[in-house]
């Protein structure tokens, strides 16, 4: 079978089999540990590029500008 041949189906189910290998055998509710700070990372990340992009239309373009704390 080729990867064309794959169905979707097929893609997230080897994909999910992958995941739970690799978790083992790490409690549901021990997620939260790795989830939590994986969103606020996120967060953080996402509010950053917003602001860069809104200070670089501010300023026509100025990279130093956009990146004054």
């Amino acid at each position: 079978m080729t990867v064309a041949e794959i169905t979707l189906g097929q893609l997230e189910y080897h994909l999910w089999e992958a995941a739970n290998i690799l978790r083992g055998t790490v409690d549901a509710a021990d997620f939260k540990t790795y989830v939590f700070p994986l969103l606020f990372f996120k967060r953080i990340s996402d509010v950053h590029d917003e602001e860069y992009q809104s200070a670089l239309e501010e300023s026509g373009g100025d990279d130093d500008y956009a990146l004054f704390p």
